[in-house]
């Protein structure tokens, strides 16, 4: 696949469409405009993140700071551009291994410590379309197929191109092309994990929302990977979230197999419902989700912000090749006016239904003022099948300014 002619067309595409680009008041009048009226911001995010597994002697203690340069110009003819920095550095003693600083002996934290240049693009917008080339997020339904792991100190992005179409019938459809993954892994790269790979992928999102408080999202995931062909798959599916009276419900199913140049050869299917009510002052949600699984391969979720799934202490970031059913209680309140959210998973095998383990989450958050605010996180997983025992402890500052 020729990326560079790919890149050069897709510009001159957007260069096209200036002409219908009405200029507002607030727009700048001249490309040097442009960029003189760009506006810039810092944020920084402290954490110290503790990790006690079993079966690894020492103790993760990870004490890093991200701290992130955001620019973005004035608007000229509809022609926008930005650039975002991020640098991670470590406070005090580096007590955690990651892929590339030869740690051993340590639970992996995967924050690694550099420079990261993690946006970088020009976008248009006009009265109905819009369009993004360059380095960028992609955060697609919840982010379970596409997202970011902005969780992660290094967060995941995408050199691609974006565009979304006016809505046609009241469907609105977001297309990418995505020629490199930008993971979480970089700045620097290893042989156990690459900081970077090379795409050929295509992500399609279309949403449609037939009456007030019901939404549909189709999509279809065609990902294939110069360097990580056995996370090349074909994913298509839908997703739903409506009111049902107080309550509300949220379900997806979808098909995968393999795609590009995979060498394994398989199909598979997910599943995911959720109900959640409103029980006095707590909202209590009932979910199931199920990954399942065909020739000992596991339904794969490469670009997903996988933090968010199968619990917070990261047991399963790849799907085993029995497949996973998750089944899991949540309980979202407030205690002392802080917002606090509880999950249980209970994990069993797609195939055979052998007990895999089972995870308690806490989490809770204090905004102190407008730039900032405080998390302390918690994640026990007590293994059965699958892993090993592991806690973990988070405690993250926000400063925004």
């Amino acid at each position: 696949m020729n990326h560079t002619r790919i890149i050069s067309t897709a510009a001159a595409a957007l260069l096209c469409l200036q002409p219908f680009v009405a200029t507002s008041a607030e727009d700048a009048t001249s490309v040097s405009q442009m960029f003189t009226d760009g506006s810039a911001s810092t944020s920084f995010r402290y954490r110290y993140e503790m990790v006690d597994q079993d079966g690894i002697d020492k103790d993760a203690g990870a004490s890093t700071l991200k701290s992130r340069l955001t620019w973005k110009s004035a608007a000229y003819n509809g022609f926008t551009a930005g650039i975002e920095v991020d640098y991670v550095t470590v406070i005090g003693n580096e007590s955690y291994k990651t892929p590339t600083n030869g740690n051993a002996g340590y639970p992996i934290v995967a924050d690694p410590k550099g420079t990261d240049m993690n946006q970088a693009f020009v976008g248009y917008a006009g009265s109905s379309y819009s369009a993004k080339l360059g380095r960028q997020r992609i955060l697609h339904a919840g982010q379970r197929f596409v997202g970011g792991v902005g969780w992660r100190q290094n967060e995941q992005t995408y050199d691609a191109l974006t565009v979304s179409l006016p809505d046609f019938h009241s469907v609105k459809i977001d297309y990418s092309y995505i020629w490199n993954v930008n993971r979480i892994f970089g700045p620097i790269d290893s042989t156990v994990q690459a900081k970077q790979w090379g795409s050929d992928s295509h992500a399609l999102l279309a949403s449609y929302s037939p009456a007030k408080g019901h939404s549909f999202k189709g999509y279809a995931y065609l990902l294939d990977f110069d360097n990580a062909a056995a996370n090349s798959t074909s994913t298509y599916g839908i997703d739903y979230k409506g009111k049902l009276g107080k309550a509300t419900l949220a379900a997806s199913i979808a098909s995968q197999s393999d795609y590009g140049d995979n060498p394994a050869s398989f199909d598979t299917d997910y599943l995911m419902a959720e109900l959640s009510i409103p029980v006095k002052k707590v909202t209590v949600a009932l979910g199931y989700e199920l990954l399942g699984s065909d020739e000992g391969v596991g339904f794969k979720t490469p670009l997903a912000t996988l933090h968010k799934f199968q619990g917070w202490a990261d047991k399963f970031l790849g799907t085993p090749g029995t497949g996973l059913a998750d089944s899991y209680l949540k309980v979202a309140g407030k205690i002392s006016g802080i917002p606090v959210v509880v999950f249980y998973h209970k994990f069993t095998a797609d195939e055979g239904g052998a007990d895999l383990g089972s995870e308690l989450d806490i989490v809770g958050t204090y905004k102190i003022n407008k730039n900032l605010s405080a998390q302390l996180k918690y994640a026990s997983y007590s293994a059965d099948t699958h892993a090993t025992d592991t806690d973990k402890v988070w405690l993250t500052l926000n400063m925004k300014f």
